[in-house]
């Protein structure tokens, strides 16, 4: 995956949208999570980032910078998961 930075198009949801495939993979609330951009300084709760998807995956960015905080990606039985931008991505077991 490689490093976006740039604006995206379209029409975006709200950081809630994580919340779903997030809790498949950790055991605290995702909700509760608190982000920080390395870009812009901007931080918050994870329902402030601008989620874009669903396909292939979903792709959470800064609301100020659209800077990519995470990417997940669904594969079957599998999540991929990548922070901030990230070349490289975790693979958690799903199923």
């Amino acid at each position: 995956m490689a490093q976006d930075t740039g604006r995206p198009s379209g029409t975006h949801q709200d950081g809630n949208r994580l919340a779903g495939p997030l809790s498949e993979i950790l055991r605290a609330e995702p909700t509760t999570a608190w982000w920080r951009c390395p870009d812009c300084g901007r931080s918050g709760p994870l329902a402030e980032l601008h989620v874009y998807g669903p396909e292939p995956g979903l792709t959470a960015r800064c609301p100020a910078c659209s800077r990519v905080a995470l990417r997940m990606v669904p594969e079957e039985g599998h999540l991929w998961l990548s922070l901030g931008g990230a070349t490289g991505a975790f693979r958690f077991r799903t199923a």
